[in-house]
């Protein structure tokens, strides 16, 4: 995917949605980041190396240490979020199952999402978990904006996949199912946004069907264009798959959004991992691989209702 097409496809872009605005004003809890330490939490198991089935894939400082230190910026519900002082959501969750695998906790330090490349090359975290896009450019540590190389880059082991996703009323009343549905009718968003540039090309493509262009509402947060979207005043609000199913969830009691057709424009999130540390990076994936076949896996996506996102195996470097 472009850099225009894909969430956080570079360290100065924004997640699909802005990090603070995600949420149904008044139905989501949601904890901020605050200033942005490194004041983390754990997210791992009792499992002692000694008894864990993978822990001998382990790099020995890392088995002995007994802790995977992560980087992440926790403010994006479901994928990660602080809740009573505890990094909490999908990465953590999965991180406590791979922890159950490899005989190690997972320690969620939080950070800015634009430093955690540099804070993972520059040996403050083991990995990276932090919804982060597997790109080409990332992998080879290329600036997607200039098209320069900037750094080594780094390894991902891909473990979920997600897109933009179109949110309606609960029940569908207006019978959206595709994007193709919203010509000539009102969709409401946030601005500046992955989601506002998918619907204004998918307006401009209505008027060359010679059908009627989408009549777009941006506004500054996500909450604003929900509120419409709840009230009825939109027909759809085009919003991060996680995020979207997420509200669907909560919002409400789960009793106003829905999720409707495919992800669009889908593409692989990665646990980021040094290019000098394979040994980790192959462990992770094999852990990965066996919480996928053990079930664990599908009962973290069913628990966060994002098993659209699932993968059926943990694949390394698979970002375009």
């Amino acid at each position: 995917m472009t850099a225009s097409s894909t969430r956080r496809t570079t360290a100065a872009r924004s997640r699909l949605a802005a990090v603070g605005s995600i949420a149904v004003a008044g139905a989501l809890l949601l904890t901020g980041c605050g200033d942005q330490t490194d004041n983390g939490n754990d997210s791992g198991s009792d499992t002692s190396s000694s008894t864990a089935p993978l822990a001998s894939k382990l790099p020995a400082d890392i088995r002995k240490a007994g802790v995977i230190k992560v980087g992440s910026d926790i403010a994006y519900p479901p994928v990660e979020f602080m809740q009573s002082g505890k990094a909490t959501g999908i990465d953590p969750d999965i991180a406590e199952a791979l922890g159950k695998q490899l005989g190690v906790k997972f320690d969620f330090q939080n950070g800015k999402f634009d430093q955690l490349i540099v804070g993972l090359q520059s040996n403050r975290f083991n990995v990276i978990m932090s919804a982060m896009n597997d790109t080409k450019d990332r992998q080879q540590g290329i600036d997607s904006d200039t098209g320069k190389t900037v750094g080594k880059g780094i390894d991902f082991v891909d473990y979920f996949t997600a897109g933009t996703s179109i949110l309606v009323q609960k029940g569908n009343p207006k019978g959206i199912k595709t994007l193709d549905d919203l010509c000539g009718k009102v969709v409401a968003l946030q601005k500046g946004t992955t989601s506002e540039g998918i619907a204004k090309a998918q307006s401009d493509k209505c008027k060359k069907d010679g059908k009627k262009a989408i009549e777009l509402q941006t506004f500054d947060t996500d909450p604003e264009a929900l509120l419409r979207l709840k009230q009825g005043a939109s027909v759809a609000d085009l919003n991060d798959f996680p995020v979207a199913a997420y509200n669907a969830k909560t919002s409400g009691g789960g009793k106003d959004f829905e999720v409707v057709g495919e992800q669009i424009e889908a593409g692989p999130y990665g646990i980021g991992v040094s290019k000098e540390n394979a040994q980790l990076r192959d462990a992770l994936k094999a852990a990965l691989d066996a919480i996928i076949k053990n079930g664990e896996y599908q009962k973290i996506l069913e628990k966060w209702n994002v098993t659209d996102g699932g993968v059926t195996e943990a694949k390394i470097n698979g970002g375009s």
